[in-house]
């Protein structure tokens, strides 16, 4: 099994990388730093059939194409390079609020562009997004990363339409809070925090059962989805207490 993994130089991609690592795998690791695949690839490299490196920042569309095109074929590709800018009640500066989104969106389509006509031709293979449960509530302090986000559902939504009876499979995860470079920006008590093994357990598991859209953990999930099915003025007095 040949499998891409996006952001994978730390945090969840790296933990990944460690448990998607065996013998019957040939692992295909992307991220700009190039010293911590480097790292990662030594640690792994016993475990696995072949790891190859991909050392690109995924806002660089050029070359991120350049990179995917020369890997040919895969059979799963697990979407999970994302940036924050943490949290701030300011208005977020235009060049950063475009990065997050070339990096949280865009990337992925310049990566799709080149590999969904691999995954037809083969007519089968598994497309993996990780979004996040941020994107069901847009908070006043989060509005870049939580919109992104949300267009990111929207746009995996639309390829599980379109591609289904083509044998592709295209699977959503919404993880809430999990230890990670990601969340370590953030100041604020994490409620149900997950530590990155057991976050990243949950997220396989997901894949491996072929998950359309799952959002963990349910306790959380479900406290938002009740958060969304109130009045809205209630919903707005709470999400702004809660801000």
């Amino acid at each position: 099994m040949k499998i891409l993994i996006t952001g994978a130089s730390s945090g969840l991609g790296a933990e990944l990388a460690r448990q998607y690592a065996n013998t019957d795998v040939e692992l295909i690791l992307l991220a700009r730093r190039g010293e911590k695949l480097h790292k990662l690839k030594n640690e792994l490299q016993n475990r696995c059939k072949s790891i190859e490196l991909l050392v690109v920042d995924v806002a660089d569309f050029s070359l991120l194409q350049q990179k995917i095109r020369s890997i040919g074929a895969v059979d799963m590709v697990i979407l999970n390079a994302g940036i924050s800018l943490g949290h701030s009640a300011e208005i977020t500066p235009f060049a950063a609020f475009k990065r997050l989104y070339d990096v949280n969106l865009l990337a992925n389509h310049a990566i799709l562009e080149i590999l969904l006509p691999h995954f037809l031709s083969q007519k089968s293979g598994k497309i993996v997004f990780v979004s996040s449960l941020a994107s069901l509530i847009s908070m006043p302090s989060a509005k870049a990363y939580a919109s992104s986000k949300r267009a990111l559902n929207a746009y995996a939504e639309a390829l599980h339409y379109k591609y289904k009876k083509e044998g592709i499979k295209i699977i959503t995860l919404l993880p809430g809070f999990i230890k990670s470079e990601l969340t370590a920006k953030n100041s604020f008590k994490m409620p149900f925090l997950l530590s990155t093994e057991d976050g990243v357990k949950i997220m396989k598991r997901a894949i491996e059962k072929d998950k359309r859209f799952y959002a963990f953990p349910l306790r959380f999930y479900l406290i938002i989805s009740l958060l969304r099915l109130l009045p809205q003025l209630l919903r707005e007095r709470i999400v702004n207490s809660i801000n």
